[in-house]
């Protein structure tokens, strides 16, 4: 049987937002400009290397996971037509996870995806929300909102998480989807500096973490149970190596500079890096 095609699914605010905004201006191809510079860094080109169809994500920058879920769907439709496969895998980061959960239970794309990975996805919602929906970080989330549309900040608190898991645990455990997890997390020291604020607030509430989701709230659950007694495993898994949220998605950060005595010169540390996360996408590829 072939191989059925990727889907990659990014989290909020993508940060290589004028990447794609600058290829489609000029009306440049997506295989034209290399993915260096994407959200997936680099993973889209390796899977196709290594014999996989591979399309990168279109969801809104920002926005509410329901309106995210609506284009995630459009994109796998797109997959779908383009490939005539029956279904794709769909590889998901971040609030990429929750989009892709939100499509399959109320898009009505169950029979669409085979399976769902999962890496550093708020399943049970992060304390980083949690505390912009404060009265403090909703006055912030208003000064945000005149640039973009943060709804889909609200929709990352715990409560909007577990209120959903609630509300789709009947449907998941029914479908044909396989869902599996990877939660990662990293020293604070080895942390991305923008993310150090979030990894003590998330710390002091819920452990370890990857500086924006503590890893339970990744591994999500054991199995999903329906009404009628159906149960669903859910396959957890463990990054395989510490890493924050950024590293995630393939891109190396200073804080993981090692002593150049001994990790060699910055260019090559970073090359190294992101040729283990590369790896690790195609592993999880290689295992749908």
């Amino acid at each position: 049987m072939p191989t059925l095609p990727i889907v990659l699914a990014h989290g909020i605010a993508r940060f290589d937002i004028l990447t794609l905004i600058l290829r489609q201006k000029l009306g440049i191809t997506e295989s034209v400009v290399e993915d260096r510079f994407e959200y997936f860094k680099g993973i889209k080109t390796f899977l196709e290397s290594n014999g996989f169809t591979v399309f990168h994500p279109n969801q809104p920058f920002s926005g509410s996971v329901e309106l995210r879920a609506q284009h995630l769907a459009a994109r796998v439709q797109e997959a779908l037509k383009e490939t005539k496969a029956p279904k794709v895998h769909i590889i998901a980061h971040s609030m990429g996870g929750l989009d892709a959960r939100h499509m399959i239970v109320d898009n009505g794309m169950a029979d669409r995806v085979g399976t769902l990975a999962t890496i550093g996805t708020p399943h049970r919602g992060s304390q980083v929300a949690d505390k912009l929906a404060e009265p403090g970080g909703a006055l912030l989330l208003q000064m945000l909102d005149k640039v973009f549309d943060v709804d889909g900040v609200n929709d990352l608190t715990s409560s909007k998480c577990e209120a959903f898991n609630r509300r789709a645990e009947d449907a998941e455990a029914r479908n044909a989807v396989v869902y599996q997890t990877y939660a990662a997390h990293e020293d604070l020291k080895d942390v991305f500096l923008p993310l150090v604020a979030g990894w003590l607030i998330i710390k002091d509430a819920d452990g370890p973490n990857d500086g924006l989701v503590s890893v339970r709230s990744q591994k999500w659950a054991t199995e999903l149970v329906a009404s009628d007694g159906t149960r669903k495993e859910i396959r957890q898994r463990e990054f395989p190596f510490q890493g924050d949220h950024l590293n995630e998605c393939g891109w190396w950060d200073p804080q993981e500079t090692i002593n150049p005595l001994f990790g060699g010169d910055l260019v090559n540390q970073s090359r190294a890096f992101e040729e283990r996360l590369r790896n690790f996408y195609l592993e999880i590829a290689q295992n749908l």
